[in-house]
């Protein structure tokens, strides 16, 4: 087979060159923002993501962080997984990757200690076809609305749905599968949970609103709603969602939470082969 290599995977300053997608109505233009914890900017913190530019795809995993009780870097098993997921895409039939087939193949692959969520997205003839698998998720704007947000998946509160290496944790089969018509102008965002800890959905698309009007690109889109939770995160005089969520489990909690922030954004626009 002869591929004209073009494009690019970002992950966590990795690039690998990526081959040209077949024709379609739509094209995927994404771009990404990681702050690691500050505490953990040495070790590149416990998130990982990708984007793979040609193949019309993107993903995220957060490490959890629990494991460095027993000495385990969880972050290592989210990279991972996220590279694992990147093989498998290849393996795909162009224009129509099953995520849920992905993340199966890049689990059975990944033999790291640690678990991590996941959250895999590929823009198809028929929209976006997703899977998401724990607390890390996914919002889709359209014209300054909030018209989808993936739910997320605990065992209870901060208790996530994870994957981990050998047979523990969660089943990949246990994620739930999104299959979203997609109009030319929506944005997706994709992010970990220090991303939807600290805004809320309309936070989140009023940045979006903002960004577009500003002519921001997807890169600069990220950057600018990754600041914006990282300054939610510290800011102990605002109610957030994770404040909530800790509120509804009977926790005197109220501020941000300090986390790993992964966000990838990817407008969807129209094919520059139609």
């Amino acid at each position: 087979m002869i591929c004209h290599l073009m494009g690019v995977l970002r992950m966590n300053g990795l690039q690998v060159y990526l081959a040209i997608p077949n024709k379609k109505s739509f094209r995927l233009v994404s771009g990404s923002c990681y702050l690691p914890h500050p505490a953990k900017e040495e070790t590149e913190g416990e998130d990982a993501h990708f984007i793979c530019a040609n193949d019309e795809a993107i993903g995220v995993a957060d490490g959890v962080g629990g494991w460095v009780e027993v000495g385990v870097d969880a972050g290592e098993f989210a990279r991972e997984l996220m590279c694992n997921s990147v093989a498998a895409i290849q393996d795909e039939p162009k224009g129509s990757i099953d995520p849920a087939r992905v993340l199966e193949k890049a689990h059975s692959s990944t033999k790291s200690q640690g678990s991590s969520t996941a959250c895999i997205i590929a823009l198809t003839e028929e929209g976006i076809h997703a899977i998401n698998l724990g607390d890390s998720g996914f919002i889709v704007v359209r014209d300054g609305c909030t018209v989808y947000h993936s739910p997320v998946q605990q065992h209870g509160f901060n208790f996530t749905y994870q994957l981990e290496s050998g047979d523990g944790g969660d089943l990949p089969s246990s994620g739930q599968v999104f299959k979203i018509p997609v109009l030319s102008g929506d944005v997706i965002i994709a992010g970990t949970d220090g991303l939807f800890d600290n805004l809320y959905n309309n936070e989140i698309t009023a940045a979006v609103v903002h960004g577009l009007r500003a002519g921001f690109n997807p890169q600069l889109m990220a950057k600018q709603i990754a600041t914006l939770a990282r300054e939610r995160a510290v800011d102990k005089n605002r109610q957030t969602p994770f404040a909530k969520a800790a509120q509804d489990a009977g926790f005197r909690y109220y501020g941000g939470k300090l986390d790993d922030i992964t966000v990838v954004v990817s407008y969807i626009a129209g094919s520059s082969n139609t």
